[in-house]
Formats: structure tokens, sequence, C-alpha cells
């Protein structure tokens, strides 16, 4: 094992350096996970944080029972890449705020032959699709800001001339109303492989899955239509999600809970909002449960930001970052919870990773325009 991979307990591993900041909760919930019924192995990530009874940045593997309650109510959720046709040396962050206006709506009439094209079971939220959402969720349009394997690059169909535009966003109100569905009928209990109840959140999950890729297309289709560029999405990838997988020859239920599959191709890792992010290519392995992390991870909790933050910095300033970037966020609550200073460095979590032996950087990607919300308030689902 590399020198970032922890052996917490029997079953129990973090992938972690010394320089990783790591909540003790988050490390109990860890335990706790571990203990449940059919739980074979868990692994924490290196940006793992307290979540509602359950860690966020993490995998859990089970065998005969599987547990709706650690993907969440966000099934789905997860980062898509792509290429815009916008040069990256012809505009200012500013007049990309301009044109960019309002995408917190329904999608307009003209959508509505597109959605229908995507083919989508009908869920109730249909109104969401090609929103952002609230809580962490972002759209962030940016710029290759440090190139570590150009011929990887060039491989992925990246062009450093353009801006390329990173949608993190899941299943909106869906997700939410399954998950909530399960525990009123199900407790926290899980379900047997095999039962009714099993299969038929199963069905319900892919259905979710569906719903989250397609809303993350339309929410980069709105935004270089308003534009008025062209894109191509270059990866999709989830981080909420259940899979059946084989791990040491144990075939049985791999859950991810703001967890990166590590086996489907270059991934993005994003920082804060006033951070970097990178494009990485993983190397899968089983000391990981396969798994990447999702993202730089909580350091503070939502409810104490503000408390913190107020006294040292008005909004005006939080709608712009070190890197010289602007942040869209007219929630005033929310720009104080997603402010960089309450995520871990992003630096630490590559770090962690790469002396893992789990990935290899490809280049490192730089804030132009993040989009969260032009509300006053916003819903975190």
């Amino acid at each position: 094992m590399g020198n970032s991979i922890q052996h917490l307990a029997d079953g129990v591993h973090l992938i972690a350096s010394a320089k990783t900041w790591i909540e003790g909760k988050a490390i109990q919930q860890l335990h706790h996970t571990a203990s449940l019924p059919g739980m074979r192995r868990v692994a924490g990530m290196p940006d793992l944080h307290p979540g509602r009874g359950y860690p966020v940045g993490a995998a859990f593997f089970s065998i005969g029972r599987l547990y709706p309650a650690l993907i969440g109510n966000d099934i789905g959720c997860g980062m898509a890449l792509w290429q815009t046709s916008l040069p990256r040396t012809k505009y200012s962050a500013s007049k990309l705020e301009k044109n960019l206006g309002n995408i917190d709506g329904p999608l307009e009439s003209h959508w509505q032959e597109r959605i229908a094209s995507l083919g989508l079971p009908y869920s109730g939220y249909e109104t969401a699709l090609g929103t952002i959402g609230g809580g962490n969720h972002f759209a962030e349009l940016q710029t290759l800001d440090a190139i570590y394997v150009p011929a990887m690059l060039e491989s992925a169909g990246l062009d450093k001339s353009k801006l390329l535009l990173l949608v993190h966003s899941g299943s909106r109100g869906f997700g939410q109303a399954i998950l909530q569905r399960h525990v009123e009928t199900h407790n926290h209990q899980g379900l047997e492989e095999g039962s009714s109840a099993c299969a038929d959140y199963l069905a319900q999950h892919e259905a979710a899955l569906r719903y989250a890729h397609a809303n993350r297309q339309l929410i980069a289709r709105r935004m270089l239509e308003r534009l008025r560029a062209e894109g191509d999405c270059l990866l999709d990838i989830d981080h909420n999600l259940l899979s059946c997988e084989t791990i040491n020859g144990e075939t049985g239920w791999l859950h991810r809970k703001g967890a990166t599959p590590a086996t489907q191709g270059l991934v993005v890792i994003p920082g804060s909002r006033g951070d970097y992010s990178y494009l990485v290519k993983p190397l899968p392995s089983a000391n990981s449960l396969f798994t990447l992390a999702h993202g730089a991870g909580r350091k503070w909790m939502r409810s104490e930001c503000k408390e913190r933050l107020a006294s040292r910095y008005k909004l005006q300033q939080l709608s712009r970052t070190v890197l010289g970037s602007h942040v869209i966020c007219d929630d005033r609550e929310l720009i104080y919870e997603e402010a960089p200073e309450a995520y871990k460095n992003i630096e630490t979590v590559i770090d962690s990773l790469q002396s893992a032996g789990l990935i290899e950087p490809v280049a490192r990607l730089k804030p132009v325009l993040t989009y969260k919300t032009r509300r006053e308030s916003n819903s975190c689902c």
C-alpha cells in the first residue's frame, strides 16, 4: 500500500496523508457504516467529511444487502466536463456573467422537443430539468492552467485555446423523493438482495441516474445557448450511485457517496469555488474500492460558516476569488456556506491520491466564472 493508505480496522481503510484534515466525526461514521449487516469493506477518501448519519467522500462494499441511505438523496449527482468553442482570450468573466443572465428557472418552451428526445421516464420533477440546484452544486467555466501530460490531454479532445465547462449537479428533487419513500417504508435497515423491495429501488435508482445525466446535459446546453457557443461533452461521471461489482473474488454492492468511480476513464476532481480543479487519470485499485475523491470536501459545517466569515468578508468580496474568477451566488447564506475557506485545500486531496498510487494528474483547471444561483434563497437538493 502507498503511504497515504491507512488501515484503521479490519475492513476499514482511509486514503489520506498526514497533511489531510479529517474530522473525527467522519471517522466515527466510517466505522459505524463498516458495522452494518453484510458490509465487507469501507474506504474513506481524502475529502471525507461527516454527513447525515453516514460519511460523505467514501465507498462501501456489501454482500447480500444494499443500503439506499448510503447513496443519499441526490442519486446520480456527478461531474460533466464539456469542451466549448469559446476562445479563452476573447471573453472576460464580466462579459460572460452578463451574457449568461439567470438560469435558475424552468427551461423555456423551445427546449421541450430536446427533453422529449431524451426518453426519460416520468418523474414528477420535469420542471427542474436544466437547473443546477443549491448546496455545493455549480456550473463553472474554466481554462487549462497547467498541462502535465500533453499527449493524454490531446487524445481526450481538450483544446487549451478554448474555455471548458464543468457542471456539477444531480437528480434534484427526484432523488430526494426516492430516498424519502424508502426511509418511510424501510427506515435505514437496507434491502435484501433479490427481494421485490430491492428490485423496486434499483429501478428507481436507474431512473434517477438517467435524470441526473440528462440534467447536466441540459444545464450545459442551456449555458452554451446563452453564450452563443457550441460544445462537446468529454466525460460525465456520477459520484452518488450504487453498482453491482466483483472485488477480490466477491460479488456484491458498491455504494459510493461523494466518491468518484476510478474505472470510467479520466475524471475531474474540483476544488472549492476559489481553487483549482484537476483532471486526472485514475489508476484503479481494490485498496480504494476502485474509487477516488469527488472534490475538496467540506472542512466546516454549513451552520458555522457565516459566523466565521461575516466579519472578514462582505458579500461583494465573496463574489470574487483570489484566482481572479467571478462567483454568481445571490443567496446570502449560501455564498458564505460555499466560501473557499469552508473547504479543504484541493492540493492535499490530490497529493494523498497520488502518493497512494491512485491517480496520475493530467492537467490543472482554473476557474473563470462559477454559476451557483441568481436567487436570494435556494433549495439544497
